[in-house]
C-alpha cells in the first residue's frame, strides 16, 4: 500500500456499548482499520451519548462526530420516505441538515473513501465526491419477509409494505454503489441483485482473548444472549421458554435457563420464573456464558451472522442452534456445533449435552478452535481493507 487511507465512516448508531450486532461490527472493523489508516467516525444517534461511551471510542479515531436525530425530524422524514417509496427505516435515520453538515465535513477533510454502514444510511451518499463503500451487513429485505410471515395479523401489513420498499431499495443500492459488502454468502444469496456475486463477503469476528473459557460457578444449565428487544431474539426467547424448556423440564425439572441481554421486550420479561432468569443488560456478558453449561440460540427469524454464537463458542461452551443461524457460520453439525430445526430435535441435543460430558467437552473444545481459526477480527476485516483501498484507487502494492 502506497500510504494510509483517510477513511470517513458514517454509522447509523453510536457504536458503544456493544449490545447490538451492527455496533459490534462497526466498532471492531473501524478499530482494526485505525491501526493502519486515519479513520474519522460520524455516528447518528436517537439518544444522548454519555461521556464514558465517547471516551471508549475517541482514542482509536482521528475524529468522532455525533449527530442527534430528534423525534420531530424523525417523524417528518419517515413521512417523506413513505411518500417517496423509500423504506421507513431510511427516513428514520435520515436528516437533511445532518446530510448537509456531513457533506461539508467530507469536503473539509477530503477522505480517500467514505464507508457507510447498513442500507439505511445509503441516502447520505448523495452529493459526495469521494468514492463510497456500503456495508449492507444483512439482507434486510429477506429478514423483513421472514418477520412478516411470523408476525401477528395487525403487524403483517406494515412489515410486508416495508419488505417491498426495502426490496426495491436494495435493488437500487446494488446499481448505485460499485463497492458493497455483506456479512455472509447466505445473506448475499438473498439479495435482489442481478450481479450479487460481485458483493464482497466480509464476516464478523470475535475477540478470542476477551471471550475465552473462564472458571465460574455453573448456576444455569442453559443460556441465550442477545439484544432482547430485537424481534428475532424475542421470537427465539419465547420459542425457547414455551416449546423447548417444557421438554427439558420433563426429564430435568431443576434445569435453569438464563436469558441475558439489553432491552428485554415485555413478552421476554414475562418469561421470568423460578427456573428462568431474564437478566436484562449485563455489564460483562462473559459472566452469562461462564455461568452456564450449554448455549442455545433457537433462531427462526432474522438474517446475518449471530455474534452471540461466536462469543459462546470462543468461551468454550457447547452450542446448539438452528440451520438458519448456523449457515453463515459454516460450522459443522456434530463437530463444532449441534443443529436442529424443531423443538424436539433442539431439546434432544440439549439433553444429550447436559448428560454426556463425553459429547459436550470435545464439542466445546472444537468450537473454540474453530472460531480461533476462522473468525479473528483482524482476519475478518482484511477483505474490507482491500476493498477500501481498491475503491480509493490504490492497488495495495
Amino acid at each position: 500500500m502506497d500510504r494510509p487511507l483517510r477513511i470517513l465512516a458514517l454509522l447509523p448508531r453510536f457504536p458503544w456499548p456493544l449490545e447490538k450486532g451492527d455496533k459490534l461490527r462497526a466498532y471492531h472493523q473501524l478499530r482494526v482499520l485505525a491501526q493502519r489508516h486515519e479513520v474519522h467516525v460520524w455516528a447518528l444517534t436517537h439518544a444522548p451519548v454519555n461521556e464514558p461511551a465517547k471516551d471508549a471510542l475517541a482514542p482509536h479515531f482521528a475524529s468522532l462526530t455525533i449527530s442527534r436525530l430528534g423525534p420531530c425530524s424523525v417523524g417528518i422524514n419517515m413521512l417523506r420516505a413513505g411518500g417517496s417509496g423509500k423504506p421507513f427505516q431510511a427516513g428514520y435515520y435520515y436528516n437533511a441538515g445532518v446530510a448537509s453538515a456531513f457533506r461539508d465535513f467530507a469536503a473539509e477533510i477530503g477522505p480517500d473513501v467514505v464507508y457507510f454502514q447498513l442500507a439505511r444510511t445509503a441516502w447520505y451518499a448523495r452529493g459526495l465526491k469521494a468514492p463510497c463503500v456500503l456495508d449492507l451487513q444483512d439482507a434486510f429485505s429477506a429478514g423483513l419477509e421472514r418477520r412478516a410471515q411470523g408476525s401477528r395479523w395487525y403487524q403483517r401489513p406494515v412489515l410486508r409494505e416495508e419488505y417491498r420498499r426495502m426490496l426495491r431499495y436494495e435493488r437500487q443500492i446494488c446499481q448505485d454503489f460499485p463497492f458493497l459488502s455483506i456479512i455472509s454468502e447466505a445473506d448475499r444469496a438473498l439479495l435482489p441483485c442481478a450481479d450479487a456475486e460481485r458483493i464482497l463477503v466480509v464476516p464478523n469476528g470475535v475477540d478470542t482473548d476477551h471471550f475465552r473459557p473462564k472458571a465460574y460457578e455453573k448456576r444455569y444449565d442453559l443460556v441465550f444472549t442477545g439484544n432482547m428487544g430485537y424481534p428475532p431474539n424475542v421470537d427465539a426467547a419465547r420459542f425457547l421458554a414455551s416449546e423447548l424448556m417444557p421438554r427439558i423440564w420433563a426429564l430435568r425439572p431443576q434445569a435453569r435457563l438464563l436469558i441475558a441481554g439489553a432491552q428485554p421486550h415485555p413478552s421476554v420479561r414475562a418469561l421470568s420464573s423460578d427456573r428462568v432468569n431474564v437478566s436484562g443488560w449485563m455489564e460483562d456478558i462473559r459472566e452469562a456464558y461462564a455461568s452456564s453449561r450449554v448455549f442455545i440460540a433457537p433462531m427462526r427469524l432474522g438474517t446475518g451472522m449471530q455474534n452471540k454464537i461466536l462469543e459462546a463458542m470462543a468461551m468454550g461452551l457447547p452450542c446448539v442452534t438452528t440451520p438458519l443461524a448456523n449457515a453463515p457460520l459454516g460450522s459443522t453439525h456434530g463437530q463444532e456445533i449441534l443443529v436442529g430445526e424443531d423443538a424436539a430435535t433442539l431439546s434432544g441435543h440439549i439433553l444429550r449435552l447436559l448428560s454426556e460430558d463425553s459429547l459436550a467437552e470435545p464439542l466445546a473444545n472444537a468450537a473454540r478452535a474453530y472460531v480461533k481459526r476462522h473468525y479473528s477480527w483482524e482476519g475478518a476485516t482484511a477483505p474490507l481493507e482491500r476493498m477500501l483501498i481498491a475503491a480509493a484507487g490504490q492497488d495495495g502494492g
